[in-house]
């Protein structure tokens, strides 16, 4: 089984600097998006068995994912990430209009989850995070995370999210991608700099233990995944230097061997960005980067920008997309980001007001029920 995983070879929040976005995408020269179905209607139930059946054994089984570079990311000490536009932000699911609150604790967020997909013959995992949209039904993670890189763009197979998933368990259902957005520049060239994504997914789904027999399976609807959990806000050209939670799921060994992290529970750093990073191998010439300890398995999860421990919100800013050990001890000290700026902000734009529904009947059965809203 090929395994690529992150380690190297070897109310709107009140800020200063953060404007409120109204959902123009800034003007392109050129095509931003691009875009692939995940899951068709006809593969829903197929989907739900490979990762439900056998009691959950695939989710446990998934290897860590990660974007293979040849070496370490590397600060450069000169120049940043540049800003295509002015400052902006979309509020998060609830922070539509503006509130207070404040905790002293760090308590995770309901958005965060795992991401779970097939390729090849191989069994995956990364992470992501629910944000904001128009239907509720949007998920964040890496583009490395739904695009297959080695086969020429084609997407994963079998792309599910489980957010709050904790130890095999998915306390707000299970989210089946249907429709996958990165960037043209992702997509067609490979550039890593571009190393984001944005997936619909259709309503949650949960298996009617009480319902079901040995010879049919019963579904439960739910609800969108945004209702369930809520949504971050987005952050784009933003000033690099700034403080950021990011979340993830880190599975993968040390190089040195030593297992800290299992996959199983949603783990955390926080600190200040830093940038441009650079790594030829995968184009990489301007991402941004964090000194953190998480490993393979983390890729795609959010970082955070003004989050509040109180509402377990704030503005999705960049996703992990590669890491390493930058001082050769044998431990993971790095993780990185692409930078988001408006080209970000219109990727996220063309998924943004798209509409996805249920898939589950009124008798339990699988079928698109919804009629797509005009």
């Amino acid at each position: 089984m090929k395994k690529r995983v992150l380690l190297p070879l070897g109310g709107v929040i009140a800020a200063a600097g953060l404007t409120a976005a109204s959902l123009a995408v800034p003007a392109q020269a050129a095509p931003t998006a691009a875009t692939a179905k995940l899951a068709s209607g006809s593969q829903v139930s197929d989907v739900l068995e490979f990762w439900l059946g056998n009691s959950g054994a695939n989710l446990k089984a998934a290897d860590p994912y990660g974007l293979e570079h040849k070496v370490v990311p590397k600060h450069v000490s000169t120049g940043a990430p540049a800003a295509d536009g002015k400052p902006g932000i979309v509020p998060a699911i609830g922070d539509e209009k503006k509130t207070v609150a404040k905790s002293k604790n760090v308590n995770l967020p309901k958005t965060a989850g795992r991401v779970f997909f097939t390729l090849g013959n191989g069994i995956y995992s990364c992470s992501a995070s629910s944000v904001q949209s128009q239907y509720h039904n949007l998920v964040a993670t890496a583009g490395h995370c739904v695009y297959d890189i080695d086969g020429n763009g084609h997407t994963v197979d079998k792309w599910i999210f489980i957010p709050g998933y904790y130890d095999g368990k998915a306390p707000w259902g299970t989210y089946i991608g249907k429709q996958a957005f990165t960037h043209y520049d992702f997509d067609v060239y490979e550039d890593a700099d571009r190393d984001y994504a944005f997936v619909t997914v259709y309503n949650g789904i949960r298996l009617d233990a009480e319902k079901s027999t040995a010879e049919k399976k019963l579904w439960t609807d739910v609800g969108r995944l945004g209702d369930n959990v809520g949504g971050q806000g987005l952050a784009y050209n933003q000033k690099i230097g700034q403080p950021v939670f990011v979340f993830g799921y880190p599975a993968a060994p040390h190089d040195d061997g030593n297992y800290v992290w299992t996959g199983e529970k949603l783990k955390w750093c926080y600190g200040k960005t830093f940038g441009p990073v650079s790594e030829a191998s995968v184009k990489v010439e301007e991402q941004i980067g964090l000194k953190c300890s998480m490993t393979g398995g983390s890729s795609g999860g959010p970082w955070i920008l003004k989050y509040s421990s109180a509402r377990r919100l704030g503005y999705i800013n960049g996703v992990t997309s590669l890491g390493g050990d930058t001082d050769n001890n044998g431990r993971s000290d790095l993780i990185t980001s692409a930078y988001f700026d408006g080209e970000t902000y219109g990727v996220y734009k063309a998924a943004y007001p798209l509409w996805s529904g249920s898939y589950v009947r009124k008798d339990g059965t699988l079928g698109l029920t919804e009629v797509p809203p005009l």
